[in-house]
């Protein structure tokens, strides 16, 4: 028996199946936040009103990002992982059509909404100015890009759900890689100014969709895609029941960012442009997390499949933490130089100005935002996402009446509103790690008990 004991490998720590998986997606998200930051600037060189419309478009291309890659992504990869921990494989091959069906129809509602009726939707938040200088740019962004943004990050997310991060990661590397060439090279070279960098964005998509679609049909999740069946209601359900509430905290987390904008709003383009920075800066903190996220997605995942419910909770602490140290660190140093980042995306001295101050109050935050981030893809995983919704409603809560509590009638003004908004991102942090501990995460037997 010791002898068969002996030959036994042991199984990885937690931090080193995290960082096995991880190390891919988080050098391809570290790419997708570079190229961020790259359209921040760009946006920022076509003047003051662009960077306004830019900037009322931004929450809902970080919708749409968000939706498609961690939000039903995520129910895709937690379906596909707990089919394949409980060795399910055939219901790992049929969640493929359903997945696809299904980011065909959110893309066609972002491209319906989005393009064809820019003017009046953007307008309701940053005025008919700003609502003007996007109209063309969300046309090209969500009318030619929508639909292949979701497939591709559906796709990856079926690969991660096998395994194959790596896989996944490359594609989406140099798809992050040619972007910021192609959108400066459209949006100067080519003069076609800020539209140019959504149709940067639609065309580096197109491309990444393909790549995607093939390598899944060619099996290269780990199994062979079933397409010829008829499809399920329980199978739509096994991703819909984590990718509907994760959609729906996306859209409390970007909502969010819309309300307060549009409370910014009355100050003027120089204000929405402001906080437009110092909004993508704290966003960027979500393809950070999310190389960690989309890890504990895929092994919470199986460990739950396979009832290792004790296991799942200690990968999700163990990432927790290894993504609260990375977006600590890079919030704590922002807040310390805020105005030096803020001069990076503008020369405007009136948007530089906000943008720091907004930024010395959201950057010490980053780091709960990196934590809540990590447990909310975990959260995916389990199928646990009770806890993860009450942070987001906590964290829109405090930012928008918070704001007005502050910004209002305590008097506060703009420095009201963005420590407001500080408050939420910790909030939401705090609340989300709350509910990673075993009375939550356990098998209904064992809560019962």
């Amino acid at each position: 028996m010791a002898d068969t004991l002996a030959l036994v490998p042991p199984r990885p720590s937690a931090a080193r199946q995290i960082l096995s998986l991880a190390g891919p997606t988080a050098l391809s998200a570290f790419l997708q936040a570079a190229g961020q930051v790259a359209e921040t600037w760009l946006a920022a060189r076509q003047g003051t009103t662009a960077l306004a419309g830019w900037s009322v478009v931004l929450p809902f291309a970080l919708l749409m990002q968000q939706m498609s890659a961690g939000a039903m992504g995520g129910g895709v990869s937690s379906a596909i992982a707990r089919a394949l921990g409980a060795g399910r494989r055939e219901e790992a091959s049929a969640l493929v059509l359903h997945a696809v069906l299904i980011a065909m129809l959110a893309g066609a509602g972002f491209a319906i909404l989005l393009a064809g009726f820019p003017r009046p939707v953007l307008g309701l938040i940053g005025g008919a100015a700003a609502a003007e200088a996007a109209a063309s740019y969300a046309i090209l962004l969500f009318g030619l890009g929508a639909i292949p943004v979701w497939l591709a990050n559906t796709l990856a997310s079926v690969l991660r759900g096998g395994g194959q991060h790596g896989l996944a990661a490359r594609v989406l590397l140099l798809t992050w890689l040619a972007y910021p060439l192609l959108a400066w090279a459209l949006a100067e070279p080519a003069g076609m100014g800020l539209p140019g960098i959504g149709a940067a964005l639609a065309a580096v998509f197109i491309g990444a969709s393909l790549v995607m679609g093939w390598a899944v049909l060619q099996g290269r999740a780990g199994f062979q895609p079933t397409l010829r069946l008829r499809p399920s209601r329980t199978m739509f359900w096994r991703i819909l029941s984590v990718g509907l509430v994760a959609c729906a905290l996306a859209g409390v987390a970007n909502l969010t960012t819309i309300l307060v904008t549009a409370r910014i709003a009355s100050h003027g383009p120089a204000a929405v442009a402001g906080y437009g920075i110092s909004a993508r800066l704290e966003f960027l903190m979500i393809p950070i997390a999310f190389g960690v996220g989309s890890a504990l997605t895929a092994l919470v995942g199986r460990a739950v499949g396979a009832g290792d419910w004790d296991g799942a909770r200690r990968l999700a602490w163990t990432g927790g933490l290894m993504a609260l140290g990375v977006t600590g660190a890079i919030g704590l140093s922002v807040a310390m130089a805020p105005r030096a980042f803020a001069d990076f995306f503008s020369s405007d001295p009136a948007v530089v100005d906000i943008a720091a101050r907004a930024l010395s109050f959201t950057g010490p935050a980053f780091g709960g935002f990196g934590l809540g981030m990590a447990l909310y893809f975990a959260s995916q995983g389990a199928g646990r996402m009770g806890w993860p919704m009450l942070a987001g409603l906590s964290r829109i809560g405090i930012a928008v009446l918070g704001g007005w509590v502050l910004s209002d009638l305590v008097g506060l003004g703009l420095d009201g509103q963005f420590l407001a908004v500080a408050l939420g991102i910790t909030a939401y942090g705090l609340v989300t790690a709350a509910g990673v501990r075993r009375g939550v995460w356990s098998r209904p037997d064992e809560r019962a008990g």
